[in-house]
């Protein structure tokens, strides 16, 4: 059969379909066989029947391991199973094992064209090694329709298309994960992890190539909706969570990405320079708790560039700060196509290329080992490592079988987790709805989807959710839009008379639909009036691939540099009229087919605000604005107080869309999520006053090089704010005159106090009390923040450090009436540092002398906060 060949990134061609298994030479096979016979040997019983079969696939060894009783035990014999079998294999299989395959049918599955596994060898035991997408479901699953693979063949679609192609696979929508840490609740990133790792195994898949645990440093960043938000200690709670949750499915995750990766723009080539303290107090904590805390079993390494080398062959990354400062004994694996070179990485830390045969083709692999820039022994070692985490986690020792999914019942959970997410940010009485209203409206742009259809990452109207290509896409079996949504809820409400009506307003705010009948605006704003509730909805879609920037003309995702288009602002993709109307898989650009266009959104709503309400309720009263966002918004000032509307933010709620926005608005569920970032006044945010330098990079005279500096240090998000880095955000009455809404901060339809913070010793840490009690006529949860700050010396070790920290949380669900006491604890040795500083000069973790102030509230904001107490170290 003639063979498709591609030319790849180095100039290598690499046939389309692998060849067959190679075979294991005689000597590989003998060395094996003495191996195993020589620790069947040890300690065997002389009455078992002799077993046959590969050693590392034994029932003895595969009983010893499940029997291990600690996860270090169960470690070891794992590794011991992963060195029986590299004893026994080919140089060449080990090569063609240290990469995916080039997308082919699966053997196992023959119903799936995949593009994110490694093949397997079967006399060696060896399964197809499958990788799925996240982290918000599973997309890019391995499995896409094998009509692509016909298209393939015959010469019509690109391989390529395996990776993107929306026949994938269908899993669960879940909200974003920016959504999960706005419920401030590790039970729920827990539940997060379980939905992802039960619908991995009905699929037969073994990596989840998440959590993402980089940083919301910057609002109109592309992926912050895959991400926890900007506070270290908050991603590394819910990111430990989520790991555990997975890999307790007896499955890898895959902790993304390392490091420094908080821009999507030029990603491939923008070089990060990011002081090593601040590396380690911000950007390095959330890996490090997962590695620590979660027991990850794998990492993948970044696109960028980190202080001057490449984060995939970055020797001081992937060896002394993970394997020797953190004890790291899982694998790491490349982003897709990210790696630039063959012997650099090998040599310094990674363990496995995906998604194809590129630079550590066998090719490139012979050649190095002919040059001796790399050593058999460094291919074994890299094996080992994925190895031992697949044994450790039973992939060998299970059959590739697929099973139904609980699509039902996994729908149902990701629409508890999309209402666990919500946040009430202000509410001046228009919430919640009367389950007897008899006219509602839903208002929202013609060119947007809010209103109009289900959201997730990407989405775009008229398109169904999965079609937007980045990495996050989820092919689901249904949707539910926002009207569907309502409409259900009114009918469970026995509200069957209510009248639901879907305006849609042009970018000009000249002319609209009513339920798709053509009308003036002026028509639109007096049918609103009219109505007995109106529920505005707004938002900033995302994707991977590009942030929310306005780029010069002509960028794309091979400029060798991407900077902003000349008079653009960094803050532009902050607002809610900014928007790209093609895909924002590529960068959008001032003009052209992905130019930026304004929605003037935020004149709708402000004049939908300023009509004149014909019924007895103000429009104040009645009015609601849901937002569905990447991570937060830079408010108009007319929008917050008594004079705005109600805002609700839900994030990207994913498949149930429709079902969890309408549970909110009716009080079937009483929000009570709180901010993972923070939501600024337009003019007044962080990227109002960033450089080139900080975003998206300046670029070198010869136009070759892009670099970024965090030059911002540690203040970044609410530490920003709160340490008046631009001298315009100085606290006045405990506000700061900057944020809208401050990190941390989230309403509720009922009402809390917080009394009686205390900090008391115990055992070498401290215990920080308070009593939380309900004092409204609603059941719901209250999450209590702690927060620490360091004595004046901790500046004196390196960067300046912000005014404060968060260092605890705990979510607390009352019943009307109700108080409960909350302890929480402040371990000095916990993995997130609480109380310490990064001494780089010494390489270690430093807790500076001088008081530490501990405060306890309800959020970030000091009108929210009291103090607990003090201590001295």
């Amino acid at each position: 059969m003639r063979r498709a060949r591609f030319p790849l990134f180095n100039n290598e061609e690499i046939p389309m379909t692998l060849p067959s298994p190679l075979r294991k030479s005689a000597v590989a096979m003998a060395v094996g066989v003495v191996l195993a016979a020589g620790i069947a040997a040890c300690g065997g019983d002389d009455d078992a029947p002799p077993e046959t079969g590969n050693a590392w696939m034994r029932p003895s060894i595969v009983a010893r391991q499940a029997a291990a009783g600690t996860d270090a035990a169960k470690e070891a014999v794992a590794n011991e199973r992963a060195r029986l079998l590299l004893a026994a294999m080919t140089l060449d299989q080990k090569m063609q094992q240290l990469t995916g395959a080039m997308p082919e049918v699966l053997p196992e599955l023959p119903e799936c064209y995949g593009a994110r596994h490694v093949s397997g060898i079967k006399e060696l035991d060896i399964p197809t090694f499958r990788i799925t997408n996240g982290p918000v479901g599973l997309g890019q699953n391995d499995c896409v329709s094998t009509s692509v693979y016909d298209q393939v063949k015959a010469g019509t679609k690109s391989f390529t298309a395996a990776y993107t192609h929306p026949s994938s696979a269908k899993a669960t929508a879940l909200p974003s994960a920016l959504g999960a840490a706005a419920s401030f609740d590790p039970a729920v990133a827990t539940a997060y992890g379980e939905v992802i790792g039960d619908e991995m195994n009905n699929l037969a898949l073994h990596v989840f190539e998440a959590p993402g645990v980089n940083m919301a440093r910057l609002p109109v960043l592309g992926r912050n909706f895959e991400y926890f938000g900007e506070d270290p200690y908050l991603t590394g709670v819910m990111g430990v969570a989520e790991v555990k949750a997975v890999q307790s499915k007896g499955l890898i995750g895959m902790p993304k990405h390392y490091l420094a990766n908080e821009q999507e723009t030029n990603r491939q080539k923008i070089q990060t320079n990011v002081d090593p303290q601040v590396l380690r107090e911000i950007y390095m904590l959330p890996f490090e708790m997962t590695v620590r805390d979660g027991k990850a079993a794998s990492v993948m390494c970044a696109y960028n560039y980190v202080n001057g080398v490449h984060s995939c062959e970055n020797d001081e990354l992937l060896n002394k700060v993970l394997r020797d400062d953190w004890g790291f004994t899982g694998y790491v694996q490349s982003d897709f196509f990210s790696i630039k070179s063959t012997a650099s990485t090998l040599r310094n830390g990674l363990d496995h290329e995906m998604p194809i045969p590129q630079f550590w083709s066998k090719a490139n692999l012979t050649k190095a080992l002919a040059e001796g820039s790399i050593t058999v022994a460094m291919i074994d070692k890299a094996l080992e490592r994925r190895y031992t985490q697949s044994f450790k986690w039973g992939i060998f020792d299970r059959p590739l079988k697929q099973t139904a999914i609980d699509f039902a019942g996994h729908g149902q959970r990701a629409r508890a987790i999309g209402t666990d997410s919500a946040v009430l940010l202000q509410n001046n009485g228009a919430l919640p709805i009367a389950a007897d209203v008899a006219k509602l409206v839903v208002v929202g742009k013609a060119t947007q989807v809010y209103a109009q259809q289900a959201v997730a990452g990407g989405a775009m109207v008229g398109q169904p959710m999965g079609a937007g290509g980045g990495s996050s896409d989820v092919v689901p079996t249904y949707t539910v839009a926002p009207v569907e949504g309502i409409k259900e809820a009114l009918k469970g409400l026995g509200n069957t008379g209510a009248v639901v009506q879907l305006i849609l307003v042009d970018d000009a705010n000249a002319s609209a639909t009513i339920d798709g009948v053509a009308v003036s605006f002026a028509q639109a704003l007096a049918t609103a009036a009219a109505a007995d509730a109106v529920v505005l909805m707004a938002g900033t879609i995302s994707e991977e691939g590009a942030d929310r920037a306005t780029t010069a003309d002509g960028s794309s995702l091979s400029s060798l540099a991407i900077p902003l288009a000349p008079g653009a602002s960094a803050a532009d993709g902050s607002s809610l009229d900014w928007y790209a109307p093609v895909s924002l898989t590529s960068p959008a650009t001032a003009s052209g087919t992905n130019g930026v266009k304004n929605s003037n959104t935020v004149a709708m709503i402000k004049a939908v605000m300023g009509a004149t309400s014909t019924t007895g309720k103000s429009m104040v009263q009645k009015t609601a604005l849901v937002l569905k966002d990447n991570a937060g918004v830079a408010m108009d000032p007319a929008l917050v107080g008594t004079g705005g509307p109600a805002i609700l933010e839900v994030w990207f709620p994913g498949q149930e869309d429709g079902n969890i926005v309408a549970d909110l608005l009716f009080g079937k569920k009483n929000p009570s999520g709180k901010l993972p970032v923070t939501f600024p006044y337009a003019g007044r945010g962080f990227l109002d006053h960033v450089t080139a330098a900080q975003f998206p990079g300046e670029v070198s005279a010869d136009g070759k090089t892009q670099t970024v500096t965090y030059s911002e240090q540690l203040h970044m998000g609410y530490r920003w704010y709160d340490a008046n880095v631009s001298g315009q955000c100085a606290v006045v009455a405990g506000t700061n005159p900057c944020v809208a809404f401050p990190f941390g901060h989230g309403l509720s339809y009922t009402r809390f106090g917080v009394a009686n913070a205390s900090v008391t010793t115990a055992g070498g840490g401290y215990q920080v009390k308070a009593r939380v009690s309900n004092i409204g006529a609603t059941a719901g949860a209250e999450v209590v923040q702690v927060y620490l700050a360091l004595p004046a010396s901790a500046s004196s070790v390196g960067a300046p450090q912000p005014p404060k920290r968060l260092v605890g949380f705990q979510k607390v669900q009352l019943a009307p009436a109700a108080s409960q006491e909350v302890t929480i604890t402040v371990d000095p040795n916990a993995s997130n540092h609480p109380l310490s500083v990064w001494n780089q000069a010494s390489r270690s973790w430093t807790v500076p002398a001088g008081q530490y102030t501990v405060y306890v509230g309800r959020s970030s904001a000091p009108k929210d906060l009291v103090q607990a107490g003090s201590f001295t170290r």
